[in-house]
Order: structure tokens, then C-alpha cells, then sequence
């Protein structure tokens, strides 16, 4: 069931249908150039599809269903379409044999079947996926945020390159992004919801990353669910920027310290998700044959959207909605792709 729609009062897309696709490809081709140089990350083909049953494919918040099918030629084994690749591109990292301060990054491109459609959710998604060798000395939060540091500024750049191309769409980012953890939020406003919390934040400060996501509060409950098996709920968080046209905050990023082995226990017993540790990757990560690593998505069309001003992540991808959504974006003036 999908979530309503938010529609600008008056909205009118500052470029059309073909400036659109021109400056989309302007933008990725530039954010994956500042990115790469930044954090030191080598560009690497990814899976569309993955086995079933590895432990590799994510099930996200652990609800979410997968779609999967078999297939006339590989018996015995069922086919996933992939949610995520937080646990892939650790492994790939080991496979490929890279070493401490060097990373990958690729076009990730997932279906999740689950998702509630609204501004920001499709059932499609498209992610620039980044991984990078740590030590075990650099599992803290001071490599956490340097690392956040490194992509709010690559954002910021690319937001600066637009501009000189397209003087209309105006820069809007604050010169510093703001850090603060769960707790501290729900401190500062015990009476909102997590959500309300992020975007009361948001505005306040135009850029924030909000960290330590996954485990329960003081007040007994979650900031916001994370799967137990990849970050580590104590080393990891969200990039949120405030976004006028919706009048809301818009994660861009969600990132983290990955689970070493000792993490991976606490977490799946506080999941209760201790079968899972029969799974190859997570006997991998027990025995310590994965490299320590860091690692996150940065949405693609999300980031698009944000920089070009638009009101619905459909005018930067093609996917397909709902007809409650194409009536309701056709009634406020915003053109889906």
C-alpha cells in the first residue's frame, strides 16, 4: 500500500524531459569522479542476481521479501535478485585481494518489492555501492566521520559543478555537515518520533548524519531498524540533507563500520536471528577471513533528484507506480519519466 504523495503547492521542473537526462548523466559522471579520488575506490562490475542461501543477499530490515526464481540450467539452487550489496562487496574485496586504504565502488541496481511508494521509495533502486579495507585500530568513529566528511564534500562539489552549468538550480548545502547520535536526538526531542526528530534536525542544520543506528534507546525503542549482519549499530549512520521542495530531510547515504566478528554475535542475538550463523558469510566473518571494512550506498537517483530540484524520484528514474501516484503527480505538475 502505498504512502500518500507530497505535492508542492506550485511545482514546475526547473529543466525538461531531455536537460533532465543530459544533466543526470552529468551529475553521476561527476560525483563518481569526485567520490573514486576521495576515498580511494576502484570501479567493479556487480551482480544483478546472487544464490540463495549464502547469506550474501541482504533482507534489509528482515521482513522484506526477496524476489527469486529458479532457472532451466543451474538445478538445485534458487536465483535472488539483489536488495543490497553490503556483504558482497566485503567479500569481493577479499577475493580481489585489495589492500588497507584502497576500496570499490559500483553501480548497484536492486528491486525490492516491499518498498511503500511515495516521493523517495521505488520498488527500483540505484546506488553507487562503496567498500574499503580498514584496520582494526580504525573501527572507531573518527574514521566514520572522516569518511562522511569525504562524501558530503564530493555532494557539495558536485552541487557546485551544476550550478556553473545550470545557474538556475541555486546551491542550497551548508559548508559543514553536522554529526550527532541517536540518543542525543531523542534526548533533544524525547516527544517526536525518530522520523520528526531527523527532520526537525535537518532543517535546523541543512546536512547532518545521524549515528549509531539499530540498537534501542534509553527509551526502549529504535531509532530506526538496520539488519544486524553488516554495520556496526554502534559505528555506523545516515547522511540526511534538508530539502525545501518537500520540506523534509532525504537520506543519501546509509553507511558504516562493518561487523567484526565479536559484533556479528552481539547482533544477531539481540535480532534474534542466531540461524543465521550457519551461513557462509557469516562464518566467514567469525573465523576473521573477510578483510575489516567500511562501506555504505549512496542513492542515485536520490542524489539526482536533490541537486535538480525535483519533487518525485520518478522524474529522474523510470520505474512503475501506482495509478493513485501518476494521477497525483499529473495534478501537480510533476512529469515522471
Amino acid at each position: 500500500m502505498s504512502k500518500s504523495i507530497f505535492v508542492p503547492k506550485v511545482y514546475n521542473s526547473v529543466l525538461d524531459f531531455i536537460e533532465t537526462e543530459k544533466a543526470i548523466k552529468k551529475i553521476k559522471d561527476h560525483f563518481e569522479k569526485e567520490l573514486s579520488e576521495a576515498l580511494n575506490l576502484t570501479r567493479i562490475s556487480a551482480p544483478l542476481l546472487l544464490r540463495a542461501g549464502q547469506g550474501i543477499n541482504d533482507d534489509l530490515n528482515g521482513v522484506e521479501r526477496m524476489v527469486s526464481f529458479d532457472t532451466l540450467d543451474i538445478s538445485n539452487s534458487t536465483i535472488e535478485i539483489v536488495q543490497s550489496l553490503a556483504k558482497w562487496k566485503r567479500v569481493a574485496l577479499s577475493r580481489y585481494g585489495f589492500s588497507v586504504g584502497e576500496g570499490i565502488y559500483t553501480d548497484m541496481n536492486a528491486i525490492r518489492r516491499d518498498e511503500e511508494l511515495d516521493n523517495l521509495h521505488s520498488i527500483y533502486v540505484d546506488q553507487w555501492d562503496w567498500e574499503k579495507v580498514i584496520t582494526k585500530k580504525q573501527r572507531n568513529n573518527r574514521t566514520l566521520k572522516n569518511e562522511v566528511q569525504k562524501i558530503y564534500d564530493s555532494i557539495k562539489a558536485t552541487e557546485k559543478f551544476l550550478n556553473k552549468l545550470y545557474p538556475s538550480l541555486m546551491p542550497i548545502l551548508p559548508d559543514q555537515i553536522y554529526f550527532i547520535t541517536t540518543q542525543e536526538l531523542e534526548n533533544r526531542y524525547p516527544e517526536l518520533t525518530p522520523k520528526q526528530r531527523e527532520n526537525k534536525i535537518a532543517k535546523e542544520v541543512g546536512a547532518v548524519f545521524v549515528m549509531q543506528i539499530g540498537g534501542l534507546l534509553l527509551s526502549g525503542e529504535q531509532h530506526d531498524g538496520r539488519s544486524p549482519d553488516y554495520d556496526d549499530w554502534s559505528l555506523n549512520g545516515d547522511i540526511l540533507l534538508w530539502y525545501p521542495v518537500l520540506e523534509r530531510a532525504v537520506e543519501i547515504s546509509s553507511m558504516g563500520i562493518r561487523v567484526d566478528e565479536n559484533a556479528l554475535i552481539k547482533q544477531l542475538k539481540l535480532a534474534q536471528a542466531e540461524h543465521r550463523f550457519v551461513f557462509d558469510f557469516h562464518q566467514a566473518v567469525l573465523n576473521r577471513e573477510l578483510p575489516l571494512t567500511i562501506g555504505g550506498g549512496i542513492g542515485q537517483s536520490r542524489l539526482c533528484m536533490f541537486l535538480l530540484k525535483k519533487a518525485h524520484i520518478g522524474e529522474v528514474q523510470v520505474s512503475v507506480w501506482n495509478d493513485h501516484i501518476i494521477e497525483e503527480c499529473k495534478k501537480g505538475n510533476i512529469k515522471l519519466l
